[in-house]
C-alpha cells in the first residue's frame, strides 16, 4: 500500500538520517550498495526456523535489525542506473524469484507508482501512456550481486502484489480503478515488454487488486481486492494447462459468499470456526459490485496471498480482532478440496502482529508476514505451526513498509524491499534447510492456542480407535471428514 513519495531533499530529513553513515551518490540514493552487513554469530543463537533465531540486533547502520548470524546487502536502489541506462524506478513492492541460468535467481518486483512519480518505470512498450508503474527483474549471481536490472512492463498504475505462476511469470496486480486502470497483466522476465505484458487479463476483473496465488493442483487462481469494503475472489481459467498464454484464453471469474450465515461481513467469524465456501460468478467488469449485490463474504481489507499445501493463505491487514481492542489484523486460509474458509490466527496486540501485509510460505514451512504501519516499526513476523509468533526483521531506518518477501529457489537467501525512498535488500544465514513436509504441516496445524476451537469426545474416540493423535484427528474433522 503506497503511503506517500520521498525525493531526495525528503530522505535528508527522515528521522534518524544523522546517524547513518551514509552519503548520496550521484546517482543512488545511498552509497551502501553491495556493502554487507553482518550480525554476528553466538554459540547461544538458536538457528532452528521452527521458533525463531533469537532476538534482533541493532544494526550498527540504523537499517535493518536482524538476528545473531545473518547478513544483508543492499543489491538495489532507487535512483541507480539499471544496464540500460535508465534509473531504478521508486516504490519497489511484491516480488517473485525464479531460478536463472548460471545459479543465479531472476527477481521479478513490481513498482507501486502512479501516473506521477519521481522515478518511473520508463518501458519501451508500455500498456499506457503516462502511468508510471510497472515491473522490473533482477539477475542476481551466486555471490548476491546484481548481474543485470530490466524493466519488464510498464504504463500500469500501483503495481502492489500479484502472484508467480507455475511456468515462470509473474501475474502484477493494479490497485486502483483510476482512469481504466485496475487489471492483471502477466510478465514473462525472459521476454521483457512483450505484448503479453501490455495485454490485460480482463477476465481476472477490474478492480483494486492485491494479490494472486495459483493452486498447482488444478489451475485455479485466487485473488486478494484491497479496497474497503473487499472480497475473495477465485479465477478459472478456461484452458487450465499451466502453459504460456494460457490464461490469455480467458475464464470464470467468481467470489466467496456463504449461504448459511445471514451476516455476510467477515469481523463476525471467530477464532478457529470453519465456514462453508460457496462462489458465486461475477462480471468481471463490475466485480465488486456483483460481490456486493450478490451478498458476498466481505473483508475489512485483504492483502497478500500464498499456496502451499493445499491451502491458500491471505490476510486482512485493518481487521478488528474479537480477541484484544483493535484493528491488528488477521490470517486466513482456505480449502479448496472442501470449500472451507478458517480464521487461523489474529493478532492481539501491535508487538505481536500489526497490519499483515505481504506473505510467504519459508522453504522450511512457516508462514512469513510483512508487516505495513506497525508505529513500532515494520517487521517481518515468523508463524509456526505449532502457533509460536517471532520476529526476524525489523526496518529501523524508517517508518515506510517492508514489501516482497521472497526466497530464492534454493532458499537460501531472503530479497525484500523498504519500499520509500526504495531498496531492496539480499538476506542470508542460518535459514533452517527446506522441509516440505513441514510446509504441508503448516497449512494442515491447528489454529494456534486459544484459536482452535475444543476438541470434542467424539474426536477423541475417533483418534484413539484409529490410532491416530488428537491433533490429526481434529486435523480431519476440521477438513470435513465425519468422525
Amino acid at each position: 500500500m503506497e503511503k506517500k513519495n520521498l525525493n531526495r531533499r525528503d530522505f535528508i530529513k527522515i528521522g534518524g538520517m544523522s546517524t547513518l553513515a551514509v552519503t548520496l551518490g550521484s546517482t543512488g540514493l545511498f552509497s551502501l550498495a553491495g556493502q554487507e552487513t553482518t550480525f554476528a554469530a553466538s554459540k547461544n543463537n538458536p538457528t532452528s526456523g521452527f521458533g525463531g533465531y533469537g532476538p534482533l540486533v541493532k544494526d550498527p547502520k540504523g537499517i535493518f535489525d536482524l538476528p545473531k548470524g545473518f547478513q544483508y546487502k543492499i543489491i538495489s536502489e532507487t535512483g541507480d542506473q539499471m544496464s540500460n541506462g535508465d534509473l531504478v524506478p521508486g516504490l519497489p513492492d511484491g516480488m517473485a524469484a525464479f531460478q536463472g541460468s548460471k545459479n543465479s535467481t531472476v527477481l521479478v518486483r513490481n513498482h507501486e507508482c502512479g501516473t506521477n512519480h519521481d522515478y518511473p518505470v520508463n518501458g519501451k512498450n508500455p500498456w499506457s501512456k503516462g502511468a508510471a508503474g510497472g515491473t522490473t527483474a533482477l539477475v542476481v549471481g551466486p555471490n548476491r550481486e546484481v548481474v543485470s536490472e530490466y524493466v519488464t512492463n510498464s504504463g500500469n498504475i500501483r503495481n502492489c502484489a500479484g502472484g508467480a505462476s507455475t511456468w515462470g511469470t509473474w501475474l502484477t496486480c493494479e490497485e486502483t480503478r483510476d482512469m481504466g486502470h485496475g487489471f492483471v497483466f502477466e510478465v514473462d522476465p525472459d521476454d521483457p515488454e512483450n505484448e503479453m505484458s501490455k495485454t490485460p487479463i480482463r477476465d481476472m476483473g477490474y478492480f483494486s487488486h492485491e494479490a494472486c496465488s495459483i493452486d498447482p493442483s488444478t489451475g485455479i487462481w485466487y485473488l486478494t481486492e484491497d479496497n474497503s469494503p473487499s472480497y475473495l475472489y477465485r479465477f478459472t481459467p478456461y484452458d487450465r494447462s499451466q502453459k504460456l498464454g494460457s490464461l490469455q484464453k480467458g475464464g470464470t471469474l467468481e467470489a466467496a459468499a456463504i449461504d448459511e450465515i445471514p451476516n455476510k461481513s467477515a469481523k463476525n467469524f471467530t477464532p478457529g470456526q470453519q465456514i462453508g465456501v460457496v462462489w458465486k460468478e461475477v462480471k468481471p467488469e463490475r466485480a465488486k459490485e456483483d460481490a456486493k449485490d450478490l451478498a458476498c463474504i466481505q473483508f475489512t481489507r485483504l492483502e497478500g496471498s500464498w499456496f502451499e499445501g493445499g491451502a491458500f493463505w491471505f490476510d486482512d491487514t485493518a481487521a478488528e480482532t474479537t480477541t484484544a481492542s483493535g484493528k491488528f489484523g488477521r490470517i486466513y486460509r482456505y480449502f479448496p478440496a472442501t470449500n472451507t474458509l478458517e480464521l487461523f490466527f489474529e493478532s492481539s496486540a501491535s508487538n505481536e502482529l500489526h497490519a499483515p501485509d505481504n506473505i510467504t510460505i519459508t522453504p522450511w514451512g512457516d508462514l512469513w508476514i510483512a508487516e505495513d504501519g506497525n508505529p513500532r516499526g515494520d517487521r517481518i513476523i515468523g508463524l509456526t505451526p505449532e502457533g509460536n509468533v517471532y520476529p526476524f526483521a525489523q526496518n529501523v531506518f524508517n517508518s515506510s513498509e517492508l514489501t516482497g518477501p521472497v526466497f530464492s529457489p534454493k532458499g537460501n537467501t531472503l530479497f525484500v524491499n523498504i519500499q520509500s525512498p526504495g531498496i531492496t535488500i539480499a538476506i542470508w544465514g542460518p535459514f533452517a534447510r527446506r522441509n516440505s513436509a513441514k510446509q504441508v504441516a503448516m497449512s494442515h496445524a491447528s489454529p494456534p492456542a486459544g484459536f482452535a476451537p475444543e476438541t470434542s469426545h467424539k474426536v477423541e474416540e475417533y483418534a484413539e480407535r484409529n490410532g491416530m493423535s488428537l491433533l490429526a484427528a481434529a486435523a480431519l474433522n476440521r477438513h470435513g471428514v465425519s468422525v
